[in-house]
């Protein structure tokens, strides 16, 4: 099956950390000529791998409807309003505007739409028609070195979701600097790339991700994300592009 990824650029720098000086300069011009032109960086709705439909019955399009078509339409819509009142952030990539947005855990207000979106993208990609199962090849390896066995992630990864409080996201990530996969949790709409982290899988653990097919049973949706939706093909060519940048070894598989 064919997958779009969401791919991950990890090793473009930020064009700038200090976007104080940023505003100095757009204020600087502003001041200079009432006629500089404002160029607005706009970002689109990107659709699913699949038919809204392709999920069911662990996902129903019903549920993709409002959670892809209104909730995270609405996070889009949103950063593209933000953006539009001023021309700092003009073309940022995705990953450089949720880095640059964060502001060294300062967020800036387009900080949550931004992540959201990005977060969204890289969880419809996370999973696909037929997923569950396990992973394989290098990816595999790498989850049985870092927790000793497939099962003891599994274990790791639905208490995770589950002692997560509040809405926010489960993640498994490359940590660069250890070199060794992790799950960690993130509030809100944090997103572990503004830690340096490499996201590798991800599930959507705020109430609007599941009170549609599941209602308030949080359990029944993460055991059903890893029994039957996750998909294992879009994190293994995430782990081969990942390796690649934090030098765990050849690629296991050619990089997409």
């Amino acid at each position: 099956m064919a997958c779009h990824l969401l791919l991950t650029d990890f090793t473009l720098p930020l064009k700038t950390s200090n976007l104080s000086h940023l505003r100095q300069q757009r204020k600087a011009r502003s001041n200079g000529s009432q006629n500089v032109p404002t160029t607005v960086a706009y970002y689109g709705l990107k659709t699913p791998p699949y038919n809204l439909d392709g999920l069911e019955p662990y996902m129903s399009k019903r549920a993709l409807e409002v959670h892809w078509g209104v909730q995270h339409r609405g996070f889009v819509d949103d950063l593209n309003k933000q953006l539009g009142k001023s021309d700092i952030l003009y073309g940022y990539t995705m990953d450089e505007l949720v880095k640059a947005t964060y502001n060294n855990g300062n967020p800036l207000p387009e900080f949550n739409n931004a992540a959201e979106v990005w977060n969204h993208d890289f969880f419809w990609e996370s999973m696909q028609p037929g997923g569950g199962d396990m992973p394989k090849l290098g990816l595999l390896e790498q989850i049985e070195k870092d927790f000793g066995s497939f099962t003891n992630f599994r274990e790791k990864f639905v208490e995770t979701a589950l002692s997560l409080f509040g809405s926010g996201w489960v993640w498994l990530v490359l940590k660069r600097q250890e070199k060794r996969l992790a799950v960690v949790k993130t509030s809100s709409s944090i997103n572990p790339i503004v830690w340096d982290d490499i996201p590798i899988l991800n599930l959507d653990l705020w109430e609007h991700a599941y009170y549609l097919d599941y209602k308030n049973d949080k359990a029944k949706y993460v055991s059903t994300f890893m029994n039957h939706l996750v998909s294992w093909n879009a994190a293994t060519v995430r782990m081969a592009r990942a390796e690649a940048f934090v030098n765990l070894g050849e690629p296991k598989i050619p990089i997409a």
